[in-house]
């Protein structure tokens, strides 16, 4: 911009000059005096100076410099830099590139003010079935290779070369060669993720060399039990495509890849397809065929679950009631042989008792003939002298109590020969003491 304005300035500075050296006086070039046209030439020419010598680096772009002695350098960094009269190539780190399924009025958004933006090109895939498929591809330069990022600037010019001649030949040509390897049919049912794969392997690594195999290598065979004949079904036959496969190692068309232009793939998917009418036609069938499928199956698993339920229910139900009966088992059970060990205890408490009884007896025996054994001991050792004095003390005092107590009759007689009166009198004494002493024992 500045160039064209200085460049601008230097025709408008010498034209005035002219014009004032013919036509003298002129109402219209009063303005531009000689002194004036001399700065304006004089400023134009500073302007084309200075930015033919330096421009600025814009972020997030590379310029390959070719100076006009032969030279040229990568600048990578954004900010001000020497070109000196030098053609500049810039070429943008990461270049999005679209391809885009247009609005029914023909429209294709406005990504194309972002990004490079074609129409969505139709392909067929190998069940012949075709589709207009949309993508989203981004393409990033290697800035640590200078002298290969000059080379790639060299021979395309221009950015916009490089991806009319290089990136989007490379790109039509893996979106065509994926096709091949897929049905749109597996596409649909799951197979989405591998076309991705496939579609950025073959865009970054060069493309695939394919060989044709065929699923109906053998012959239809026909006939009843007796007669068989087989036919070759050509009508049915179907072409296909597989990766060649040499060293485990897929083989691949040489020279044929974005790496050896020191490009990388850093994004490559497939966004959109629009399917052929057929397609869509046969696509809804199978949605309704899939979705009665889903009806049907549900409703058996609900019949199924139904009668889980119930049998569940019939099950909770018995284990229920096996568990009361289990319950009242088990109090019977307890409670019977707690009988059994109440009566079990007081069968071991009254033997004990028995034992303790028993034992007792034993024991007064014990003690009854010990003490007649001492008693019999005694008896024959006969009593000592202090055992008889005490007896004979305790003797003496009964009978002089009793003595006390007694009364003899008045009148007595007497008889009796040779004076033996007072055995009589004893008699008496002791006869009555005797009686007294019977009544104290009773």
């Amino acid at each position: 911009m500045l160039t064209f304005i200085g460049i601008l300035l230097i025709i408008i500075g010498i034209t005035t000059l002219v014009f004032n050296s013919i036509l003298k006086n002129n109402k219209y070039l009063k303005w531009f005096t000689t002194a004036r046209s001399i700065q304006l030439t004089f400023i134009g020419i500073i302007m084309s100076i200075i930015t033919g010598m330096f421009f600025y680096a814009e972020p997030g772009t590379a310029y390959a410099v070719q100076y006009p002695w032969g030279t040229q350098k990568a600048v990578f960094r954004q900010g001000i830099n020497t070109k000196m009269w030098g053609r500049l190539i810039p070429i943008q780190f990461e270049m999005p590139i679209k391809y885009v399924i247009p609005d029914p009025n023909g429209n294709l958004g406005d990504q194309s003010k972002y990004a490079y933006v074609d129409k969505a090109r139709q392909w067929e895939f190998n069940d012949a079935v075709k589709g207009e498929i949309a993508t989203s591809i981004v393409i990033s330069i290697d800035i640590t290779d200078e002298s290969q990022f000059l080379s790639v600037a060299d021979r395309n010019k221009t950015e916009k070369n490089l991806i009319r001649s290089r990136i989007i030949p490379n790109i039509d040509q893996s979106i065509k060669n994926t096709c091949k390897l897929m049905a749109a049919q597996d596409y649909i049912s799951g197979q989405a993720a591998d076309f991705d794969r496939y579609f950025q392997d073959q865009l970054e690594n060069g493309m695939y060399v394919l060989e044709e195999y065929s699923d109906n290598e053998k012959p239809e065979i026909i006939g009843d039990s007796t007669v068989v004949r087989t036919v070759p079904n050509k009508e049915s036959r179907q072409k296909r495509f597989r990766i060649k496969i040499q060293d485990n190692q897929p083989v691949r068309v040489r020279g044929n890849s974005l790496k050896s232009y020191g490009l990388t793939v850093v994004q490559a998917v497939v966004t959109e397809i629009d399917w052929e009418e057929t397609f869509d036609n046969r696509l809804q069938l199978q949605k309704e065929e899939v979705a009665q499928t889903q009806l049907e199956k549900q409703q058996a698993e609900r019949e199924f679950y139904r009668a889980q339920k119930e049998k569940a229910k019939g099950e909770a139900e018995k284990a229920k009631e096996r568990a009361r009966l289990e319950k009242a088992q088990i109090q019977q059970t307890i409670a019977a042989e707690t009988e059994a060990k109440v009566a079990e205890f007081n069968l071991i408490k009254e033997k004990k008792q028995y034992e303790v009884e028993q034992f007792k007896a034993k024991s007064k025996k014990l003690a009854a003939d010990a003490q007649a054994y001492e008693n019999q001991k005694l008896v024959s050792a006969g009593l000592t002298p202090q055992e008889r004095a005490e007896w004979e003390y305790k003797s003496a005092v009964g009978v002089a109590k009793e003595l006390k107590d007694l009364k003899l009759p008045s009148t007595y007689i007497e008889s009796g020969k040779n004076g033996n009166s007072g055995n009589l009198l004893e008699s008496l004494i002791g006869a009555d003491l005797a009686k007294k002493m019977m009544e104290k024992d009773k």
